[in-house]
C-alpha cells in the first residue's frame, strides 16, 4: 500500500498531457457511439449524447483546473526569481542591439547612436583625416582631348580659375599644328583655404586635325596605360613607398564640335576606346554658336549614339551606390553633354563682375546656367565627383587592367622597363613643368 503522501505527491506533478489523452479517447468514444445512436434513434439521441459529453467536459475542466492552481503554486517562487534577474538586466543594459548575419558564423551588431551610454567621438575620425588630407594634399589628373580651336585651354583655364593649360604658361607659345598626336603634361599646385591639390593637365595635341585620322587615339591609349603599368610596378615593389606618386589620369574632356549634327566617326572610336580605360566627360565645345533649341537637338541626337554604339561615359548608370546617389546622377546623365562655354575674362553686369564673352548683341555669363551649362561640368569635375572621379579610377580601371597584367604568363616581376604589352605605335613625348598658385 502506498502512503496518502505518496499518493498526493503524484497527483500534483501528474502532467496536464495525460489528462489531455484521456479527455480525447473520451471525446472519440462518444463521437462514436453518437453516430450509432443516429442511425437508429435519429435526432433525439443525438441531444441526450452531446449533454453528457458537455457534463464530462466540465469535470475534466474542473480537474485540470485544479492541477494547474498547484503546479503555479509549487512553481512560483523559481517565476519570480526569473523576474528579478530579468529587470536587473534590463536595467543595467538598455543598448538595443541588432544583430544581422553578414558571413556565415559571424554575427555583426548594430548599435545607433541614440543607444550609446555617452559621447564616445567617433565622429572626429572626420577631423583626423580633414587634418592629415589638408598637409599632404592630394592629387588630380585631367586630359583634354578634342580638335585644334576647340578651346580645350580656354576650358581648363576657366575650371580651375588660374592659368593653369600648357598654352597659358608657357613662355614664346606658338600654335601650330602637330603631324601626330603628342602628349603634354603640366603640373600645378593649387593651395585653396589650406587645402593643397597637385593638378596635372595632360593636352593632345594633333588629334584629329590630320587629312587621315585612323589610329589617332592610339598614343592617348598607350599614355593611359603607361600610367597604370608604372603604379603597378610600384606596387609590386619589395620595399615600396609608403604613398606611391598617382599620375594614373582621373578624367578625361572630350570636346565634340558645335556642328548640329550626330557624332563623327572619330568621336565613336575614340570613346569606345578610351571608355573602356578611363572615364570620360564628353563636353559640347563653344556651345554659345548654337541656338537653344538647336542645343537640345544635338544633345539628344549625341545620347542616342551613345547609346546605340554602347559607349560608356561618366557618370556610369551600374556604379551607383544607393538610390540618393542615383537620384543625383540621373540628373548629370539627363544633362550629359555639357554645352559649355569659356573664357578667362571678366565683364561688368549689373555692377558685378562676371566671367563671361561679349558680343554685340550682350555677355554670355559663363558661370550663368541659363547661358550655357558649365557650371553643372564644374560642379560635376570639383565639388561633388571629383573624389568618386579617383575612386572609380583606382578600383575599376585600374584594377582591371591589374588583374588583366598579373594573370599575363609572361609577366616578369623583375622588369623595370615598360612592358612590351602597351602599344607600339604613336609617340607619347611629354613637357613637364609645375608651379605654385
Amino acid at each position: 500500500m502506498k502512503k496518502p503522501e505518496e499518493t498526493a505527491g503524484e497527483l500534483e506533478t501528474e502532467p496536464l498531457t495525460q489528462m489531455e489523452e484521456r479527455q480525447e479517447k473520451e471525446r472519440d468514444i462518444m463521437v462514436q457511439e453518437q453516430g450509432d445512436e443516429d442511425k437508429s434513434q435519429g435526432q433525439p439521441a443525438s441531444m441526450d449524447t452531446q449533454n453528457s459529453t458537455t457534463e464530462k467536459d466540465e469535470n475534466c475542466e474542473g480537474l485540470r483546473t485544479e492541477m494547474e492552481e498547484k503546479g503555479l503554486e509549487k512553481g512560483m517562487e523559481e517565476g519570480e526569481m526569473m523576474k528579478e534577474m530579468e529587470l536587473e538586466a534590463e536595467v543595467k543594459v538598455k543598448v538595443k542591439v541588432e544583430l544581422c548575419q553578414s558571413v556565415s558564423g559571424l554575427q555583426v551588431s548594430y548599435i545607433r547612436g541614440s543607444d550609446l551610454f555617452g559621447y564616445v567621438g567617433i565622429e572626429a575620425v572626420l577631423d583626423q583625416m580633414r587634418s592629415k588630407t589638408m598637409k599632404a594634399g592630394f592629387e588630380f589628373n585631367i586630359m583634354v582631348v578634342g580638335q585644334s580651336g576647340l578651346g580645350k585651354s580656354t576650358l581648363v583655364n576657366t575650371l580651375f580659375k588660374s592659368k593653369v593649360s600648357r598654352k597659358s604658361c608657357t613662355p614664346n607659345y606658338e600654335e601650330k599644328i602637330s603631324k601626330t598626336v603628342k602628349l603634354h603634361t603640366v603640373s600645378h599646385v593649387i593651395e585653396e583655404k589650406g587645402v593643397k591639390m597637385k593638378l596635372t593637365v595632360i593636352d593632345t595635341p594633333g588629334f584629329g586635325d590630320q587629312i587621315n585620322n585612323e589610329n589617332c587615339w592610339e598614343p592617348i591609349v598607350k599614355y593611359v596605360n603607361e600610367q597604370y603599368e608604372k603604379y603597378l610596378r610600384e606596387e609590386l615593389h619589395v620595399n615600396r613607398k609608403r604613398r606611391i606618386p598617382d599620375s594614373r589620369v582621373h578624367c578625361c574632356i572630350y570636346f565634340l564640335p558645335a556642328t548640329g549634327h550626330r557624332l563623327r566617326p572619330i568621336d565613336v572610336e575614340f570613346m569606345k576606346r578610351l571608355g573602356k580605360i578611363v572615364s570620360i566627360v564628353p563636353v559640347i565645345a563653344k556651345a554659345d554658336t548654337l541656338t537653344i533649341e538647336e542645343r537640345q537637338e544635338f544633345k539628344e541626337r549625341i545620347r542616342q549614339d551613345l547609346a546605340a554604339n554602347g559607349i560608356r561615359v561618366y557618370p556610369q548608370k551600374d556604379l551607383d551606390e544607393d538610390p540618393e546617389e542615383r537620384i543625383l546622377n540621373d540628373r548629370i546623365r539627363e544633362n550629359i553633354p555639357f554645352a559649355v562655354v569659356g573664357t578667362d575674362k571678366e565683364h561688368q553686369v549689373n555692377g558685378n563682375k562676371v566671367l563671361g564673352r561679349k558680343t554685340k548683341w550682350g555677355i554670355i555669363e559663363v558661370e550663368n546656367v541659363a547661358h550655357c551649362e558649365f557650371a553643372n561640368l564644374r560642379d560635376l569635375l570639383i565639388r561633388s565627383h571629383l573624389q568618386d572621379l579617383k575612386d572609380v579610377t583606382h578600383n575599376i580601371h585600374y584594377e582591371t587592367y591589374r588583374v588583366r597584367r598579373l594573370n599575363e604568363s609572361n609577366m616578369n616581376f623583375s622588369e623595370l622597363g615598360l612592358s612590351p604589352w602597351l602599344l607600339e605605335n604613336g609617340t607619347a613625348d611629354k613637357c613637364d613643368s609645375e608651379s605654385h598658385l
